[in-house]
Parts: C-alpha cells; sequence; structure tokens
C-alpha cells in the first residue's frame, strides 16, 4: 500500500529533522514567485516521459491507490520533538482548548500502542530515484545529509522538467487541483523523485493560495474533506507540506486537524516555516507523530550567487545537526542549474543527499541496529 512502511516510520525515532535553534537564522517567509504561467509553447522533447501521454487510465490507478492507502492503526510511542526553544525550556503541550476538544472529541490518555513494522520500504518510495552519492545511507554520515525540496510545481511542465533531470534524489511539492497538478504528479514519480502535496494555507496577508485551501475556524471534517481531495489530484504523494499558511499554521486548532489527517493516511507533514510561531510541534505532539521543518530557503533572491551562499547556510546546518532541508521554487530560474552546477562538490565534501522519507526509514534502521533488533 502506498505509505505504509511511510506511516509506520512516522513513528520511530525521537526527534525532528532540523532543530529549531538552527532555523532562526533563516528568513520566516515563503519567497513570492516571480514567473508563474501557463505552458510554455514550444518546448524541446526530454527523454522523460511526457505527462500528457499518461493515460486516463493510469491517473485513475494512482487514484485509487493512494485511496486506498491503509491508514495508520493506532498511535506510535514516538511524538513531536520536544526540544528547548531558543532562550527557553522544552515546550509541553498544554491541554486542548475547550474550541479544539469539542471539535476533536475526547482522548484516552496514556495509550500509545506499539509501532508498525517499518523494515521494508513501499514500492512508490522503493523506486524514488536511487543513483548512489558515492556514499553509504545513514545517519550523520559525513558531513550530514542534505535534503532539497521543489515547491509550485503544478502550474506548467516546463519549469518542473529541468528539475527531474537533476542526477540526485529530490522532493517536489505539487499544489493540487491546477491545470497541471495530476500530470506534473504522475511526470515525479515517473522521474524516480518523491512527490509531496503543496498544501494551500491561508496567509496573514491577503495573496491567494490557491484552490484547495485549509482556512482557521475549520472543522475536522471539512480539513480531511479538503486535504483527500486534493491528494486525489497530487496521485501517489507521500507527505505534505504547507504553501504559504503564515495564518493556517499559528492556529492550533486548525494543525490539530492537518496533522490528525496525515496520521490517518500515513503521511508525514514539513513545516515550511512560514512563520516563526508555528503551531505545528504540538500539534504533532499531541497527535503523536513526527514532523519536520525547513532549515533554509534556497531562493529568497534568485540570483545565483544568492542561491549558492543559502546552500552554503545549509551545509553548515547539516554539519553541525547531521541534516537539513532546503526548499526552493521551480520558478526559480537559476535553481536546477545551480544544483546541478554545486552537485559534485556536495558529493565530494562528504554530503550525502537524500529524501525525507528515505533518510526517515534509514533513521530507523540505525535505530534497530542500535538497539539489536
Amino acid at each position: 500500500m502506498v505509505g505504509t512502511a511511510i506511516a509506520a516510520a512516522l513513528v520511530l525515532g525521537g526527534t525532528f529533522l532540523a532543530p529549531r535553534e538552527a532555523q532562526r537564522a533563516a528568513p520566516a517567509s515563503e519567497p513570492s514567485p516571480s514567473a508563474v504561467g501557463a505552458e510554455e509553447p514550444g518546448n524541446p522533447a526530454v527523454a522523460l516521459p511526457s505527462p500528457q501521454a499518461v493515460d486516463a487510465a493510469g491517473v485513475a490507478e494512482a487514484e485509487a491507490a493512494l485511496r486506498a492507502a491503509a491508514p495508520l492503526r493506532g498511535g506510535g510511542p514516538t511524538y513531536g520533538s520536544s526540544r528547548s526553544r531558543p532562550g527557553g525550556a522544552a515546550t509541553e503541550a498544554p491541554g486542548a482548548s475547550p474550541e479544539v476538544a469539542q471539535r476533536r472529541g475526547p482522548r484516552e490518555p496514556g495509550r500509545r500502542p506499539a509501532a508498525p513494522d517499518a523494515r521494508a520500504l513501499p514500492a512508490h518510495t522503493a523506486s524514488l530515484d536511487s543513483r548512489p552519492t558515492s556514499l553509504p545511507q545513514g545517519r550523520r554520515i559525513g558531513k550530514g545529509t542534505l535534503i532539497f525540496v521543489i515547491d509550485d510545481a503544478g502550474n506548467n511542465y516546463f519549469q518542473l522538467e529541468p528539475f527531474l533531470k537533476l542526477p540526485f534524489p529530490l522532493t517536489v511539492a505539487v499544489l493540487p487541483q491546477l491545470p497541471y497538478s495530476t500530470k506534473d504528479a504522475l511526470a515525479v514519480r515517473a522521474a524516480g523523485k518523491e512527490l509531496i502535496l503543496h498544501q494551500p494555507m491561508q496567509p496573514v496577508g491577503r495573496q491567494n493560495p490557491g484552490p484547495g485551501e485549509l482556512t482557521v475556524g475549520m472543522g475536522a471534517d471539512e480539513v480531511r474533506s479538503i486535504i483527500d481531495t486534493n491528494l486525489a489530484t497530487v496521485p501517489g504523494a507521500v507527505g505534505m507540506n504547507n504553501h504559504m499558511g503564515s495564518a493556517a499554521t499559528a492556529d492550533l486548532g486548525l494543525m490539530e486537524e492537518v496533522t490528525a489527517v496525515a496520521k490517518a493516511r500515513g503521511i508525514y507533514y514539513l513545516d515550511s516555516l512560514t512563520v516563526s510561531d508555528s503551531a505545528v510541534p504540538i500539534a504533532a505532539r499531541r497527535e503523536g507523530i513526527r514532523y519536520w521543518e525547513r532549515s533554509v530557503f534556497l531562493d529568497n533572491s534568485t540570483d545565483r550567487v544568492s542561491i549558492v551562499r543559502a546552500v552554503e547556510d545549509g551545509k553548515r546546518l547539516a554539519a553541525k545537526n547531521g541534516s537539513a532541508i532546503m526548499i526552493g521554487h521551480v520558478w526559480s530560474a537559476d535553481l536546477a542549474q545551480t544544483l546541478m552546477d554545486l552537485y559534485p562538490q556536495l558529493v565530494e565534501e562528504g554530503f550525502s543527499l537524500s529524501t525525507i522519507s528515505r533518510f526517515m526509514l534509514s533513521e530507523a534502521a540505525a535505530d534497530d541496529e542500535s538497539s539489536g533488533n
């Protein structure tokens, strides 16, 4: 089933990927696309399968597999990180507010069912780009693990295409319910890259996040229905991160509903950290799932020099903390070529490149080995 092993790994291990202390030097605002448009005419032929050539039966099959993905049955022993925020003690999850408690219903305290076995990769995850970086997979190898996430796919194919040609593991976040959402999702999977849903969420300002938006005040049923609809247009997604969402991710009630859906669907949640006071850590602890955080935005400034500097920031964080998640965008004109140019140097310097799901499962395997199981 799609996401079964990912669901299991969500409740293994004890820490999230990037410590909050390391995040504070990075901007807490998602850059805005400067060039998002319709499909560019006259694109040259490429070796990748054309997403336009994927037949309707293939789409239907992918969507059916997604809907049939096994939910995580019961919570696990691992909860969201309780590492200290800067200048203070570990943040504890306070009791749910009356509004949240009424919406979510009573919880049974103290239950921690055994986590499912996560030793085997699911079929989709196993098919992710496995070309070696000349380094073995595992935790804290060399100078750390770099994870590149590319947001905002779904508007067209020509912007996504160069990222799918990159010869290393990559995660692509696809916006839902757009003209190219399903085509781009299938192209990502055909290229062997990791696919996640780029879930639109309410910002503080008046920007429009696009169709399928989650807003503050939505109830559990509405949140679940919207995410399910969005996932159906991004078939095969193994995770989810927020698009915009500076208002939504700061709202504890809404993020509890979002993390509950992620847990039930067996997918992970990546906090893009578009706001400094994100409620995701508390929500993840209450739901008993792991979560992940963006370390660096690669293209707050889209010129090559700024991108290289952002990668250097990510490298320093990975060397210090063992890993770093760096988020860029498909509309960033120089980003794909810059990453391609930097790739040999990253490997030579001893960095391992991975995706979140592969890193998560390798951590689980390392924990299992260290415990003698």
